[in-house]
């Protein structure tokens, strides 16, 4: 039994450490709300529908103090998902296993007292899911103007 709780603590750690990945930011002067619409924008006219906005900033600042934290991380951060039936298709014919990546999220954030908005998303592996990853580039350049 020890046996068996000892491999699955390594199989979890090797999955966990192999879910940490890296990111691909973009930084601009415009503001926050330009960032934004732009993203809006760019996902929509990449004939694509906006899932759900995750407002990150919003829920740790309103919960800070109930996690005994007065540290403000973020003026401004929301996460974009959405997902491309094209896309997720081709990705996930072949490997099933990249299910895992989707929906895909491209994040904006603005940290206190910055004037800079940094747009960004995950750095995707090698293989099928640089579809994934050349999307997300695609449509965080075009919103910010860099298209």
């Amino acid at each position: 039994m020890k046996q068996f709780a000892l491999a699955a603590a390594t199989a979890f750690f090797a999955t966990v450490a192999q879910a940490q990945t890296d990111v691909i930011t973009y930084t601009t002067d415009e503001s926050f709300e330009d960032v934004v619409f732009g993203l809006e924008n760019a996902i929509v006219d990449a004939g694509l529908v906006v899932d759900s906005v995750s407002h990150v900033g919003d829920m740790l600042e309103r919960t800070k103090a109930d996690v005994g934290s007065d540290v403000t991380i973020f003026a401004h951060a929301d996460t974009y998902s959405f997902c491309s039936a094209a896309i997720s298709r081709r990705v996930m014919e072949a490997d099933p296993m990249n299910v895992v990546f989707c929906p895909y999220d491209i994040f904006v954030i603005q940290r206190p007292g910055d004037d800079k908005v940094t747009i960004g998303f995950r750095d995707y592996p090698d293989g099928a899911m640089q579809a994934v990853e050349d999307l997300l580039d695609g449509i965080a350049r075009a919103a910010i103007g860099l298209n």
